[in-house]
């Protein structure tokens, strides 16, 4: 989807890292699988190691997202990242 990015960072698991920033709404994977620590099927299938899938996020832009809160998102994952 256009709207959609997956993003993961090596050695952290997505969900300690969405925990670590309250600042952004994102997911580690679909409605469907929530409370799951469970690579997205998605992901294995495309061949990404279980590391990786394990270590997603899954940011969504709406029709008025801002640029602004775009880059607001990035600070906050690359702060909770560190």
């Amino acid at each position: 989807m256009p709207n959609t990015l997956n993003v993961s960072i090596a050695g952290i698991a997505g969900h300690e890292l969405l925990g670590a920033t309250s600042a952004i709404a994102a997911s580690t994977g679909s409605a469907c699988h929530s409370g799951h620590h469970q690579p997205s099927p998605v992901l294995t299938a495309m061949g990404l190691p279980a590391c990786r899938g394990l270590g997603a996020l899954r940011l969504s832009l709406g029709r008025w997202t801002t640029t602004e809160q775009i880059d607001q998102a990035a600070h906050h994952i690359i702060s909770a990242a560190s």
